[in-house]
């Protein structure tokens, strides 16, 4: 579980094919690696993955290709910046919301609108997942917890404030470029708890 509360930004240093559409990711971080130890979690980008090793303030891990699929994990290269978070720990702060680091799908950048103390930006998002999204809900964008601003149809907004623009990837992320979106898990839960509900009615 983590928090959606970007402790640093790590970069990709290498990725290696495995076979059956798998890669062994090799990510320089050497905050989340100061107390890493084989077999914690590390959020990368909002993506939960397991530490097999770590040597020198990097980290390795496995990513399967459901992962790869699912995720903008895939068009990651050599150098890129990634948002880092070690799992929460029980007595920790939350200080965004809960966060499983389960990506729900890819959305895009649509459009960015600088402010003076902010910036607006709009995301497209998949089908399917508007239904999870409220305005002033919470939603975690490339591991990063924020407040929904306005959502549409097929969008939503959120700004984002000067800490965030400089210490995540959003900042430098431009129109067109994916980003790992989880919904809320709260509203997952009620949605199938309302449909048992509405099922056990109808019987």
């Amino acid at each position: 579980m983590f928090t959606g509360i970007v402790e640093e930004l790590g970069e990709i240093v290498r990725s290696t094919e495995t076979g059956d559409d798998s890669a062994l990711v090799a990510i320089r971080g050497p905050l989340v690696t100061s107390d890493a130890r084989h077999g914690d979690s590390i959020a990368v980008n909002g993506v939960c993955l397991t530490v097999v090793d770590v040597d020198g303030g990097v980290f390795t891990a496995d990513v399967m290709g459901e992962t790869l699929r699912r995720t903008a994990l895939g068009a990651l290269r050599p150098g890129d910046p990634v948002n880092l978070e070690r799992a929460a720990a029980l007595n920790s702060r939350l200080g965004g919301h809960l966060v499983q680091g389960h990506v729900d799908g890819v959305g895009e950048i649509v459009a960015r609108e600088p402010a003076a103390q902010w910036e607006t930006v709009r995301f497209r998002l998949p089908a399917g997942l508007a239904r999870y999204v409220v305005e002033k809900g919470s939603i975690t964008v490339d591991g990063v917890s924020l407040t929904v601003a306005e959502v549409g149809d097929d969008w939503f907004s959120v700004g984002l404030i000067p800490t965030t623009l400089k210490l995540t990837v959003l900042g430098a992320k431009g129109i067109g470029d994916p980003v790992n979106l989880e919904v809320d898990v709260l509203a997952k839960y009620v949605e199938r708890l309302l449909g048992d509900r509405s099922a056990g009615g109808a019987r």
